[in-house]
């Protein structure tokens, strides 16, 4: 069930997972960075401390090693993780927003917004931790 009585099961467990994701890409040999305020290498760890204190939430980017290439093969490889540009719903959510939302944009405008060739943007759902891991697993493995 989606509705409000459930909503602070479903966050948590969409910051639990986001976080998981997000440490075991950090460690990821094929990606280059990830941005998210709940890993501790992160530059707003702190400030998500204070302000966010149960998670850092379920939206987060990652930069894959190889470009816009890369981005576009990882996203286009996911079988769990659905590609689509909506973000915030149960399921886990995959985009590579240089080829699709941000693609009308320069590339030097690309950077600005935080749309590189590398990037790729998450929301991460609620599912298994292992399956959303699983399936990004398999998906760089065609990096």
């Amino acid at each position: 069930a989606t509705g409000i009585e459930t909503l602070g099961l479903r966050m948590q467990k969409h910051c639990d997972n986001a976080l998981g994701v997000a440490e075991w890409l950090e460690k990821h040999p094929k990606v280059e960075w990830v941005r998210y305020a709940g890993l501790k290498s992160d530059s707003g760890y702190k400030l998500a401390q204070k302000y966010l204190p149960k998670g850092a939430g379920a939206v987060f980017t990652f930069g894959v090693k190889g470009g816009y290439e890369a981005g576009v093969k990882v996203v286009s490889s996911t079988n769990l993780l659905s590609h689509v540009a909506n973000i915030g719903d149960t399921k886990s959510l995959i985009i590579h927003p240089a080829s699709t939302t941000h693609r009308q944009l320069s590339d030097d405008q690309k950077k600005a917004a935080g749309a590189g060739p590398d990037v790729i943007r998450v929301s991460i759902g609620i599912e298994d931790l292992a399956d959303i891991i699983a399936d990004l697993e398999q998906a760089l493995a065609g990096i």
